[in-house]
Formats: C-alpha cells, sequence, structure tokens
C-alpha cells in the first residue's frame, strides 16, 4: 500500500509538471491529453487513471489548494486570538500560495483561471470580517462586506505583484505591508516601510 500511495504521488507530480509546464505555453484548451502525456512521460491510460480530462486536472489541482488553505484556516482559528486574526488569514493565504507556487503562477498568468484567486480569498472572509468588526464597531454588515471586496480586489493585485517578483520577501512581511494599508491607507507610508522591505526595494 505505502509503495502504491508514493507511485500515485509521483505520477500526480509528473502529471502537475507537465501541465503547469504548458500552461505557461498556451490556453488550457489548446492542451490535449496526448501532449500532456508526452510532457510528462507517462502513458494516456495512467493519466486516465487519475483525471476524466484536462479540466477535471485542472479542477483537483485547485481542489486541493482549496482545501489547504481551509485546513490552514481551521487550525489558526483554533489558536489564534481575534484580534491577530485578519494578519493571520493574509499570511495563512499567502503560505499556501508559496507552496502552490507552480500552480499559482500559471493561474495568474495569460492561460489561468482568474476566477480561481477571487475563490481563494473569498474563503478568508469571514474570518476577517469578524476581525474588522472589532476595530469598526459602529460600522453596518453592509459596510464590512464593502470593505473587505476593497481590500481583498487589492491583495489580489499585491499577491499577482508578488508572484511576478518571483516571491520576494516572506509571506509574514507581506500579510504585515497588507494589513497596514488596509488599516491606515495613505498612512502606511509613516508605518516603517516593511512593504519595502517585503519587496526587496
Amino acid at each position: 500500500m505505502a509503495s502504491g500511495d508514493h507511485r500515485t504521488r509521483v505520477t500526480r507530480l509528473l502529471i502537475r509538471r507537465a501541465f503547469t509546464g504548458l500552461l505557461k505555453e498556451k490556453p488550457i484548451q489548446s492542451i490535449s491529453v496526448k501532449e500532456l502525456c508526452q510532457r510528462a512521460d507517462i502513458s494516456r491510460g495512467t493519466f486516465y487513471a487519475h483525471y476524466t480530462d484536462i479540466y477535471d486536472l485542472l479542477g483537483q489541482l485547485e481542489h486541493e489548494m482549496l482545501t489547504q488553505v481551509r485546513q490552514e484556516l481551521s487550525r489558526m482559528e483554533a489558536g489564534v486570538p481575534e484580534d491577530a486574526r485578519s494578519l493571520q488569514v493574509t499570511a495563512s493565504l499567502f503560505r499556501c500560495i508559496r507552496e502552490n507556487a507552480d500552480l499559482c503562477t500559471v493561474i495568474l498568468g495569460p492561460w489561468g483561471d482568474k476566477e480561481f484567486l477571487a475563490r481563494l480569498l473569498s474563503l478568508g472572509q469571514e474570518y476577517c470580517v469578524e476581525a474588522y468588526r472589532k476595530y469598526f464597531r459602529s460600522a453596518t454588515p453592509k459596510q464590512l462586506r464593502y470593505f473587505y471586496s476593497f481590500v481583498s480586489g487589492g491583495c489580489m493585485s499585491l499577491i499577482e505583484d508578488w508572484i511576478k517578483g518571483g516571491m520576494a520577501g516572506s509571506e509574514e512581511e507581506l500579510a504585515q505591508a497588507a494589513e497596514q494599508i488596509m488599516m491606515h491607507g495613505v498612512g502606511y507610508f509613516q508605518c516603517g516601510g516593511e512593504a519595502q522591505d517585503a519587496a526587496g526595494t
């Protein structure tokens, strides 16, 4: 059983590497199973033992990453004080993105799934909104929803910039910079310069 599990992990890794490599070159609708199998040096039968088609492969890879984020957030919720939760949520998301850099790079590239990052960020909404509620006690639910929509859009752009820059800086540094921008706006420039450190500038 252990040997079989190892073979499965190796096969899936080969498929993933071949797939993300091809996605850097062309849109998913132009990738065939035959081409992917040739790139991965596996048979078509081996591919179909794990996935029904190319879109099922992408869906499973994205699902695995979303599951990882959910598990991370669940562990964090049990052990992090509420007043530090939004910062930890942001750092957790960045950490998962770094651990899945190959997939995230192509997802955010010209041939990627632009909706995936939005789904990823939406996982942190309930955790972050509760933390923001403590900061902005007079805010209405609608205002909090607007605020999260605005800052999550900014985080999406920040993540894209981070990936394009080779993920320089730690996820904790980037999360702190994002949190300061969220909470202080232009006052962020007087907050100590963590973004410059995180971006390596």
